[in-house]
């Protein structure tokens, strides 16, 4: 249906009218037979792009599948997902590839892009399809073995290397596991000592973004670091975008606002990989992210059945909810930075990482009509029983984050209205 889209402040600035044809198009007049939307008092952003998203289809239907977390997306303002290739099988086949983007076709709420593997199996040993994988109809641009590090430079060499010829880029998992092994799981530190938990050192994500970066220089190609979480990754970050080398970084919500403070409780929701850090590296992560040293936001949307996560801490799954409460809390972490701003880190720089030409793009004619609709005054209480995921290892649960997903409009169908799925 054609929708004519009333008063909205586009990127929290001039008020204006919006139209989209019933093709999905942005258009420069009204069409006939329009629903109309009232937008008044509400920001207009393109839609959100998530960079990094745990879709668990194929192989972990019981805790999230491609339909149940596009419905979460989409509640977050989200128009597209890059899904993550740890699946059940691995996503490393250009027919594996195929199949995850079906379903996000299937499913209708967002789009669906998947990301291939690096290697077979995810074993950092053998080089996936990867040629394959981006000829496929899925169209896969981005290669991550994410859960795991590259860590043989010789592979991640070659991965580099290979993605170059058709302008692809590999995301890395920093985890040099010599220095933090798969036990490891709280920040290396008095307070890693004292809860007696297995420490994971800032060094050890370190030292593979200063590898990958120069790996980078040498090959002339692109790398992605995944997850940013300490200070001294920024500073190798600065360096090296200061260097021209073409790199690039996220960062997650819960890295901008948790602190590792919150693991002395040993609540297994609060385990994620990388851990959660000091003040200090949260603080370095906002300023990198607002002065453009980190690019984008991604989620790491992480959903586990409550089997994987009520465990002993060591013993449970690392990850958290994210794609629901991503803008909420990038608000609340952020509460200075600029609409625009937003944007370009949510949404514009993220689709042009992940060379998904239709997103990102301006609210204008011609464009495609992603957008999501956003009260900037409203408050929200996170209830994890609310949530459109299967899983509920949540950490925002309780608490209260800034900014409402009101409408989400994806290739010009509503897909969220009122806050809720249409």
């Amino acid at each position: 249906m054609a929708l004519v889209i009333k008063g909205a402040s586009l990127l929290g600035e001039e008020t204006t009218d919006l139209y989209v044809d019933d093709a999905g198009t942005f258009v420069d007049a009204a069409p006939d037979g329009a629903e109309t939307i009232d937008a008044d008092g509400l920001v207009a952003l393109p839609g959100l792009v998530d960079l990094h998203t745990h879709l668990r289809e194929p192989g972990r239907e019981d805790a999230e599948t491609i339909l149940t977390g596009s419905r979460a997306a989409a509640l977050g303002g989200y128009t597209a997902v890059l899904a993550m290739a740890n699946t059940t099988p691995v996503t490393d086949t250009a027919e594996a590839a195929t199949r995850v983007w079906e379903l996000g076709r299937e499913a209708g709420l967002v789009h669906v892009q998947p990301v291939g593997a690096v290697t077979r199996g995810l074993a950092g040993e053998e080089l996936a399809e990867l040629g394959l994988m981006h000829r496929s109809r899925a169209g896969v641009n981005v290669f991550s073995d994410d859960g795991r590090c590259v860590h043989d430079a010789r592979v991640m060499r070659r991965a580099l290397e290979y993605v170059k010829a058709f302008g692809g880029v590999v995301s890395q998992h920093s985890q040099d596991p010599t220095l933090a092994g798969p036990a490891a799981c709280c920040h290396e530190g008095e307070l890693s000592g004292r809860l007696g938990l297995p420490g994971w050192p800032g060094i050890a994500e370190e030292v593979i973004v200063a590898r990958d970066v120069m790996l980078a220089r040498h090959t002339g190609s692109r790398v992605h670091v995944a997850h940013v979480s300490t200070a001294g990754s920024v500073e190798v970050l600065r360096w090296a975008k200061g260097q021209g080398i073409d790199v690039t970084a996220e960062v997650t919500p819960h890295h901008l606002l948790l602190t590792t403070d919150l693991l002395a409780g040993y609540d297994p929701t609060f385990k994620v990989n990388p851990p959660l850090r000091p003040q200090e590296d949260v603080e370095a992560l906002r300023a990198a992210l607002a002065d453009g040293t980190i690019d984008a936001v991604a989620t790491d949307h992480a959903p586990h059945a409550r089997h994987d996560k009520e465990h002993a801490f060591v013993d449970a799954a690392f990850g958290m909810l994210g794609i629901e409460t991503a803008l909420g809390v990038v608000r609340t972490a952020l509460p200075d930075l600029s609409w625009s701003d937003v944007a370009r880190v949510m949404s514009v720089t993220p689709a042009r990482i992940a060379g998904l030409a239709d997103q990102g793009r301006p609210l204008a004619p011609g464009h495609p009509a992603h957008l999501v609709l956003v009260d900037p005054d409203a408050s929200v209480t996170v209830d994890r029983d609310a949530s459109a995921s299967l899983s509920r290892n949540n950490p925002w649960h309780g608490r209260e984050l800034t900014s409402r997903v009101v409408h989400t409009v994806y290739a010009g169908r509503v897909t969220v209205r009122d806050g809720a799925l249409a």
